[in-house]
């Protein structure tokens, strides 16, 4: 519902306001019943908005979950350093685990994964020797040719002259479902977006959601994926805001960077 200069209720509400005859006031049972209706519905609202509120939690403490935290200043310096172009040097922390998870979805979802010999390196930089060596293959089979010709690509994994190519992971949030010294699980709840930007583009670029997971192990001074796999969703409701035009996305993915990430 539009709301206009009257709120947006039209005048049938307004003339609901206008001023009845009076009539004597009697209290009887059903003014009684009224307020104690209300008594009992001011005593669940008190109780609902009660900190807590979990009611899965055992035992009535009513504390609050803590496994969905939002991400906040912790005092602690962000990494620096950077490997092939990825963030790199994470702490050996379920936090550090976190930002690292989260960055490394957005190397593998970048246009870096549709050139071969770039691709190579990021496997190299992110993953353990012994998975990198097993991933390669596998990737190199899946970045075929003709998964390029279907996203509109040259056989070389470019865009064609004219066109934007877009491949891009924007992590939504982060959490370790299993933490050790030497390893971590985190999985990366992001939005992606994917697709050729162009007047005569035949796979104009669309939104997905996924989460991608990591199974992540300690490699001397910093995080390395041991294994990944992913999974569609959760996925919102789309919304009704009106697709940019071509020019646009291509303008926009000129323009504006990407983050590094950090729980």
């Amino acid at each position: 519902m539009s709301i206009g200069g009257d709120g947006g209720y039209g005048d049938d509400v307004v003339d609901a306001y206008d001023e009845p005859r009076r009539q004597p006031v009697r209290v009887g049972r059903s003014m009684v019943t009224v307020v104690g209706v209300v008594v009992l519905l001011i005593a669940a609202i008190a109780f609902a908005n009660r900190g807590g509120g979990d009611t899965t939690s055992g035992g009535g403490g009513g504390e609050a979950r803590e496994d969905a935290r939002p991400t906040a200043p912790t005092g602690e310096r962000p990494v620096t350093g950077q490997s092939n172009g990825v963030p790199s040097g994470f702490p050996r922390t379920e936090q550090g685990a976190q930002s690292a998870a989260a960055n490394y979805a957005v190397a593998l979802g970048g246009t870096g994964m549709f050139e071969t010999e770039h691709r190579h390196m990021l496997v190299d930089t992110l993953y353990t020797p012994e998975a990198a060596a097993r991933v390669k293959d596998a990737q190199d089979r899946a970045y075929s040719k003709a998964l390029f010709e279907r996203l509109g690509l040259t056989p070389e994994g470019e865009a064609p002259d004219g066109m934007t190519f877009v491949s891009r992971t924007i992590p939504v949030g982060t959490r370790v479902t299993e933490y050790g010294d030497d390893g971590a699980t985190v999985e990366v709840w992001y939005t992606g977006l994917i697709g050729m930007a162009g007047e005569e583009s035949t796979t104009p670029v669309t939104t997905t959601w996924k989460t991608w997971t990591f199974q992540l192990r300690w490699a001397g001074s910093d995080w390395r994926i041991a294994q990944d796999s992913q999974e569609d969703g959760p996925a919102p409701v789309p919304g009704d805001i009106r697709a940019s035009t071509a020019e646009d996305i291509s303008k926009a993915v000129e323009e504006y960077g990407g983050f590094t990430y950090a729980r």
